[in-house]
């Protein structure tokens, strides 16, 4: 793990992305969320099961990074929960909304890594969902379209532990943009589902 990483717990076991947030992998997400081209989440979902771990990791349950609902409304649709859903339905790994964004914080883009993080300080809360089926001991694997610091799912994830007594939290990106991760990809020779400790 990398310096910065040991410095800042990070809340998640794991994460998976399939490759580096840049080139056409880029351009494809951001016709998916910026140019509202929702078909595009059975492709990329195909791409999520290709970097999920094949060494017998089982999860319990899987859920969406959630969207403050402004954001979903002009959007149209949260494209984490279109993953998510896509996912559940081809690996048979229960799909559970357990989380909702209650407060719609400013852009992380541009913010520093400490930033971010106060960025999103009290931004989830656990749906009435994870309360009534609880997912304590559960091994939960969290679907996002990009990581970047991992602030974000980092704070998602300390919530579905803390006020959930989820077991593990695993992350499943379609792509990584974190710097911080540079060096593993120089070492692995690539960027696609390389696994956290």
């Amino acid at each position: 793990m990398c310096p910065a990483c040991d410095a800042e717990p990070q809340g998640f076991d794991s994460v998976w992305s399939y490759g580096a947030y840049d080139g056409a992998l880029r351009r494809l997400i951001h016709v998916y969320k910026y140019e509202k081209v929702d078909t595009l989440a059975a492709p990329l979902a195909r791409l999520l099961l290709d970097a999920l771990p094949r060494d017998g990791e089982e999860f319990d349950v899987i859920t969406p990074m959630p969207l403050h609902w402004r954001k979903q409304w002009d959007r149209g649709f949260n494209q984490a929960e279109l993953l998510a859903r896509e996912v559940a339905r081809r690996s048979g790994i229960e799909y559970r909304d357990l989380l909702r964004r209650v407060k719609a914080s400013p852009a992380q883009a541009g913010l520093t890594f400490a930033a971010r993080r106060d960025n999103v300080q009290g931004v989830f809360r656990l749906r009435d969902q994870g309360r009534k089926k609880p997912i304590r001991n559960l091994h939960v694997l969290l679907v996002d379209d990009v990581l970047t610091t991992g602030a974000t799912v980092s704070a998602a994830a300390r919530l579905l532990k803390r006020a959930g007594g989820a077991r593990r939290i695993s992350i499943l990106t379609v792509a990584r943009a974190d710097r911080r991760f540079a060096w593993r990809q120089s070492v692995a020779g690539k960027s696609s589902a390389a696994g956290m400790p």
